[in-house]
């Protein structure tokens, strides 16, 4: 595996790097307090349309549908660069990033053509990722949304959780079951909705322990009529699409894991070098040193595992079993490693005057959402026996 960045990789990585530097620093922590909500929020919408403008709307979206096309190890660079300075802005993109996907894999013609280009130009600032409810989180395959048809429209029916960018979403992929009489995970189909649509309601944002700027939202769907041409992709046929669109969606998670896990050890880092204790600075003494040795070596092995997976999923080779363990890795080092650099900084490290605090609380959920740590494990342990049977 050639781990070289390409001259295209090497400048997204400088253009992602400048931007969140120029742009998302200054106001990360702001958009984290929320003092003044329509204020941040518009705020906050301007950033994304930046990201769009420098095409991070659409990294693996083809150039005639208004992406860039630079594939998906470009993109998990692009990630974990946004995601070093702004957890919530960085999932936002990932997750767009994982709808322009879906519609380009199995959308009809005319479908990607009316809506890749709002999703990649930043007319829709974001797309909605409609999969989770109350009861089928881990399990989605027992989702009790459904869609029925009525004359020349679906009726659809339900209520998703934990959506992310919902208040602002231009447009949601979205699961329903239309076959409730065959097996489990069978009769569910692959819906495109508008988010103005009627009979749809975007419920109070989640209070969150982190990624405030992001929104986090039930949609309620209340015989919401859409057209018959909705449909995306084979009827019956979604769960197959959402377990495929999933191991995708989780590089992006790895990679924002990993940002966040790189800014606080270069943080904390830093501080070591600066503080005293005993005469010198804590940078010199062995036990500090060993507990940075740690981190960044198991944040390398994070990078590497996301790059393989990112690499095969490129390259059209099968990438369930090493997306899954990129995410899991990744997540579960990141959370490990905000535990550390707090450590290493003592008690400033818990407080507000600093960003480790908003890292720890940011971090925390990448252990839960795109498939949970325990998930990840059943997923590997699946791919791996199925090598050998």
């Amino acid at each position: 595996m050639n781990l070289t960045l390409n001259e295209e990789q090497g400048a997204i990585v400088d253009m992602a790097k400048k931007y969140a530097e120029s742009e998302l620093a200054p106001v990360a922590a702001r958009l984290d307090v929320g003092a003044d909500k329509e204020a941040d929020r518009t705020l906050f919408l301007k950033n994304l349309q930046g990201l769009a403008e420098l095409g991070f709307m659409g990294m693996n979206v083809k150039t005639e549908y208004g992406g860039c096309a630079v594939g998906t190890v470009a993109f998990s660079l692009a990630v974990t660069e946004i995601g070093r300075v702004c957890a919530s802005t960085a999932v936002t993109m990932s997750v767009t990033n994982m709808v322009g996907e879906v519609i380009q894999a199995i959308a009809n013609e005319e479908q990607r053509e009316t809506y890749l280009p709002k999703l990649c130009s930043g007319e829709y600032p974001a797309g909605g990722f409609c999969l989770s409810e109350a009861g089928a989180g881990s399990d989605p395959a027992g989702m009790k949304t459904y869609a029925v048809m009525d004359g020349d429209e679906w009726v659809l029916n339900g209520t998703k959780m934990w959506i992310s960018s919902a208040e602002y979403a231009g447009i949601f992929v979205v699961w329903a079951v239309t076959d409730p009489e065959v097996r489990k995970g069978k009769g569910i189909s692959c819906f495109l909705v508008e988010a103005d649509m009627p009979g749809i309601t975007i419920a109070k944002a989640e209070d969150k322990m982190g990624q405030h700027a992001s929104s986090t939202n039930q949609v309620i769907f209340d015989h919401c009529r859409i057209p018959k041409s909705a449909l995306m992709g084979r009827l019956n046929d979604g769960f197959r699409i959402a377990m495929s669109e999933l191991a995708g969606g989780r590089i992006g998670v790895g990679s924002l894991a990993l940002g966040v896990g790189l800014a606080a050890m270069d943080y904390a880092r830093q501080y070591t070098i600066e503080r005293q204790q005993f005469g010198a600075s804590i940078a010199s003494m062995q036990g500090p040193q060993w507990m940075m040795a740690d981190a960044y070596t198991q944040l390398e092995a994070s990078r590497l595992l996301l790059m393989s997976a990112a690499l095969n999923k490129e390259s059209g080779i099968p990438f369930f079993k090493q997306a899954s363990m990129a995410k899991l890795h990744a997540t579960e080092t990141a959370n490990q490693v905000c535990y550390t650099a707090i450590q290493l900084m003592g008690g400033v490290g818990y407080t507000k005057e600093v960003p480790l605090e908003r890292f720890a609380r940011d971090v925390r959920v990448m252990t839960i959402y795109e498939g949970t740590s325990e998930i990840q494990r059943v997923i590997i342990a699946r791919e791996l026996l199925a090598e050998i049977q």
